[in-house]
């Protein structure tokens, strides 16, 4: 059973993507990194459920190309 929700729930979501990509502004390779897992980790704990962790993980991972 689904338990991962796929479809937006911003308002606006061009908003919520530029935010993200301006968090980027300005860091080097490895500090947008950083960020990026700082944040995968703080969004992973809001989530707080297993399941829809590893619903994400698996959609993510199908999305990168990793099989």
């Amino acid at each position: 059973m689904t338990k991962l929700s796929t479809s937006s729930n911003f308002v606006k979501p061009d908003d919520a993507f530029r935010m993200i990509l301006e968090a980027h502004r300005g860091l080097e390779d490895s500090a947008s990194h950083a960020l990026d897992t700082a944040l995968v980790l703080i969004l992973a704990n809001h989530i707080g459920d297993l399941d829809v962790l590893r619903e994400a993980i698996a959609l993510a991972e199908q999305s990168a190309g990793k099989q």
